[in-house]
């Protein structure tokens, strides 16, 4: 059985003014946090596949450096 439909009322006004709102927005307000947040990295599906986990990756890289370092040394 199928849902009779039911209008939809749009009760929004058409237009909106910033004298509306109690603050006016602020631009860049959380550029800063947005910055010192996390560093994420997408992965291609095949290294993905490889790598089930973050602590599988992170543990991963990790051992890439200590080969990196001690080939410099």
């Amino acid at each position: 059985m199928k849902k009779a439909k039911t209008p939809t009322v749009d009760e929004l006004r058409p237009e909106y003014k910033l004298s509306d709102f109690k603050s006016p927005g602020v631009r860049g307000k959380y550029l800063a946090r947005f910055r010192a947040g996390t560093n994420l990295v997408r992965l291609s599906p095949d290294v993905a596949a490889a790598f089930p986990t973050e602590q599988a990756v992170n543990s991963a890289l990790r051992a890439i450096l200590r080969v990196a370092k001690r080939a410099r040394a």
